[in-house]
């Protein structure tokens, strides 16, 4: 079994160079090496607390390293990197413990010589960590809040200076787990005597985890009486007003969860229609539909960008949560942070191509849900007011944009009505 120190740097490889979600990867790396207690509580912060402080990390390193840091051998920089965070951020982690750790960790995965560079420039950090060096004004929420410099130009373009740095400081919170309730099987009260949790504030049908709440988390999830879902994607889920006996469509649906929810609130009568551009993908759904006891979902493979014909002018209800930026969810998925800002500039187009699509199949006097986990508003509204220029026959009923709190996501939705 790995130690939880060998098993961060070997995730971090994976997720810096490869491409790996966190999440996943993560998740993956605790069952395999049956990471459990402190050492799991350990990897898991090493590694989102690194990923979450990259750049800032990078920024010290950098003062600290005579040699820069794009020529350091890839393994030795994140070995650095690790070692950095748990001196700089890791209050129960001794100097010495994470430069000896960081030591043995080079000698096992890189070449001789390296072993001597990293003790010299962890130790030469953790002499100077209470006077570090400091940035620029001009860079100073980049390197501050570990943010990529385009995301903070775009975040203070929209929002302001002020504003931006706090949804920048709202990145380090530590989000707290939510579930939905599934009212087939039981309701909020019976599911808050099962785990230790309480009521979300203005919404029904969330539970948020109390401490001590995780233990008992996977059994009522395996008995289906419950999913983990966000507020602010109840709070969609919820607006779309879906009823018993509608046919809806979720056109981009998967893993699912705002589709459990709109059949929890059709009290699983009538037809949703759960679309996503890869048929692998579907089987989340089918699985956890059959799970929580709702049978009135058909996922089907579908390119949002296109739709399926047969079915304009079908639908009661439909939901459009398109794929995204995701600003508003980078407290849960860290890496997130590190998405190019020319592919974010061209999300707007494609987001805007599967609204359109996405409008065909709803009928007259219905609602059509946009949605996104981003704060970018070119992504949200900017991209409904296209959409509605265009359209003449929808009008906008309601649009929130929901930012980032202990138990709640940052999110976009806005409810439109088709005349």
């Amino acid at each position: 079994m790995l130690s939880a120190r060998e098993a961060a740097f070997l995730s971090l490889n994976k997720i810096i160079y490869e491409g790996k979600y966190s999440n996943i990867e993560t998740d993956v790396t605790v069952k395999r090496e049956n990471l459990g207690g402190n050492e799991k509580n350990l990897y898991v912060r090493m590694v989102y607390g690194t990923l979450e402080r990259l750049i800032t990390l990078d920024f010290v390193l950098s003062h600290f390293s005579k040699t820069p840091l794009a020529k350091i051998e890839k393994k030795v920089l994140n070995i650095l990197r690790l070692g950095a965070y748990q001196i700089l951020y890791l209050d129960g982690v001794p100097d010495s413990a994470a430069c000896n750790e960081s030591v043995k960790l080079v000698k096992q995965y890189s070449h001789k010589g390296a072993d001597g560079f990293v003790n010299g420039v962890l130790r030469n950090i953790s002499r100077n960590k209470e006077n570090l060096p400091k940035p620029d004004e001009k860079d100073r929420l980049s390197v501050e809040y570990s943010c990529p410099q385009g995301i903070v130009d775009i975040l203070v373009k929209d929002y302001g200076n002020e504003k931006a740095e706090k949804i920048l400081g709202a990145m380090f919170i530590q989000p707290r787990i939510t579930l939905h309730v599934n009212t087939l099987k039981t309701d909020l009260e019976t599911l808050c005597g099962l785990i230790p949790s309480h009521p979300a504030d203005g919404c029904g049908t969330a539970l948020i985890l109390d401490e001590g709440g995780a233990d008992g988390l996977m059994d009522v999830i395996g008995k289906g009486i419950c999913f983990v879902q966000d507020v602010s994607s109840q709070l969609c889920a919820a607006a779309v007003d879906a009823r018993p006996g509608m046919t809806v469509i979720d056109t981009c649906a998967c893993p699912g969860g705002k589709t459990f929810a709109m059949a929890l609130d059709m009290k699983n009568e009538g037809k949703i229609y759960s679309f996503d551009l890869h048929e692998s993908k579907l089987s989340l759904i089918r699985d956890g539909a059959e799970k929580l006891g709702i049978g009135i979902i058909e996922p089907m493979q579908c390119d949002g960008e296109k739709g399926r014909e047969e079915l304009f002018g079908k639908a009661d209800r439909v939901l459009c949560d398109v794929p995204c930026s995701g600003l508003g969810v980078m407290a849960k998925k860290p890496e997130l942070r590190f998405k190019k800002t020319e592919d974010i500039g061209k999300l707007p187009d494609i987001q805007y191509r599967i609204l359109t699509a996405s409008s065909r199949y709803l009928k007259s006097g219905g609602k059509l849900v946009y949605s996104t986990c981003t704060l970018c508003r070119a992504e949200n509204g900017d991209n409904v007011r296209r959409f509605l220029a265009s359209n003449p026959d929808y009008e906008l009923a309601e649009e929130h944009t929901l930012f980032p709190t202990e138990d709640s996501d940052g999110f976009y939705y806005a409810v439109m009505i088709k005349k």
